[in-house]
């Protein structure tokens, strides 16, 4: 679970989005659900019912209205690149973590498990950090990198993953899944306020 969340979903949505859209790249994450269910379908995780099936559409059909806002052009004229098919990767790897996350029962609190997922996904995002370190990419410890990590690490990075951890244990995967659907609008916002 920690290379599935936290070494392939992170570093390849990141990367991802360096090349592609935002409006692919919401359109991509809108995905997520319908990978969830198929997972859980295909590893006997969790049944989907025909309601579950309904609310991942009417969800999927209302985050496009949102962000083409009402207007097929739009979706015509996305022009998909190499960010647009990493980001495909992403979405599959956060989709079968979240399925992994609600297939067992594990003997561990919450924060413990999330420690546990963030440990191997550290370890495993080690060679990514020597490439990049190869290539030229160098962290300037100046205080604009420190602000943004300090956001990533609390909000995106602790806080968002204990809440999905919590939520699945709760409601399962396959519900939590559709709440993805929240992002494009809570985005929207976060944008409206903080740009």
């Amino acid at each position: 679970m920690g290379v599935t969340s936290i070494t392939v979903f992170n570093s390849i949505v990141y990367y991802s989005l360096n090349f592609t859209q935002v409006i692919s790249g919401v359109l991509m994450i809108s995905t997520i659900p319908v990978m969830i269910m198929l997972f859980s379908s295909i590893l006997k995780i969790e049944k989907t019912n025909i309601f579950q099936i309904i609310g991942v559409v009417f969800s999927f059909a209302g985050v496009i209205m949102i962000i083409t806002k009402a207007n097929i052009e739009i979706l015509k004229n996305l022009d998909f690149n190499k960010g647009d098919i990493t980001m495909v990767i992403a979405m599959f790897s956060w989709a079968l973590y979240s399925t992994l996350l609600k297939g067992k029962q594990y003997e561990l609190s919450q924060i413990s498990l999330l420690q546990v997922v963030i440990t191997f996904g550290l370890v495993f995002l080690i060679p990514v950090y020597f490439i990049e370190y190869q290539i030229g990419f160098r962290i300037n410890l100046e205080l604009p990198f420190i602000l943004i990590l300090s956001y990533v690490v609390l909000f995106p990075g602790l806080a968002s993953f204990l809440l999905w951890i919590k939520g699945i244990s709760m409601i399962g995967a396959n519900r939590s899944g559709v709440f993805l659907h929240l992002m494009p609008i809570l985005s929207a916002i976060m944008a409206m306020i903080f740009f």
